[in-house]
């Protein structure tokens, strides 16, 4: 399976999102990763539909949207319409099958996500209702520059020996947080193929090498 690598724009700096897009572009990056959070399922705030919008004309990379909020059905339509590519909801907030009827609707990609504290058998259902992707959270969602929670992994193999089994063997399974270039052959060893990185990519002095790097 192709390794992809999705920077987070969590860890970079606000003040040049146009910018840091057409850089992520040049120095090989696959997709843009956008952590919007509500302040309501995880403590902070971060930005919504109208950064989406802002830095869609900047870039011809996939956004990768993945919505840390409490009602993600009330966001649907404005992300999609902002120019989104994929829509990650939490399967801890919502009706995972009902979201994705209805991320499908706009002609998105549907996504679900698990956090740590969540068993990797709530993914099953998401991969059963056709998901185009599954984000396993490898930190606590909120806070970026976490470490890697080694657990984890296991969750990995688990999904994707799940996703072989039942006809989804090239289903896309992303991490995200505390993933290095020390650790990311075992994310990429344990079956995840899609890497999510800030910390790693934005205090980098060679962006572009580093994004090489970590596609392992």
């Amino acid at each position: 399976m192709k390794i992809k690598i999705a920077p987070s724009i969590l860890a970079s700096d606000f003040s040049k999102l146009g910018e840091t897009v057409k850089l992520l572009e040049r120095s090989g990056a696959d997709l843009v990763h956008c952590d919007v959070m509500d302040g309501n399922f995880v403590p902070p705030i971060t930005f919504g539909a109208q950064a989406v919008k802002a830095i869609r004309p900047h870039t011809a990379l996939p956004l990768d949207c993945h919505l840390m909020v409490l009602h993600p059905e009330t966001h649907i339509e404005d992300f999609a319409k902002a120019g989104a590519d994929n829509l990650t909801v939490h399967v801890e907030t919502c009706d995972i099958p009902a979201l994705f009827k209805m991320i499908a609707s706009y002609g998105v990609k549907k996504s679900a996500v698990i956090n740590p504290e969540t068993a990797v058998e709530k993914a099953f259902p998401a991969v059963e209702a056709g998901a185009d992707m599954i984000l396993l959270m490898s930190v606590h969602p909120g806070w970026g520059g976490q470490k890697f929670i080694p657990e984890t992994l296991k969750k990995i193999e688990t999904l994707r020996n799940f996703c072989i089994t039942h006809g989804a063997g090239e289903l896309d399974l992303e991490v995200d947080g505390g993933v290095t270039e020390e650790n990311v052959h075992d994310v990429i060893a344990a079956g995840a193929n899609v890497i999510v990185a800030g910390s790693a990519v934005f205090r980098s002095a060679d962006m572009a090498a580093t994004i090489a790097r970590l596609r392992g």
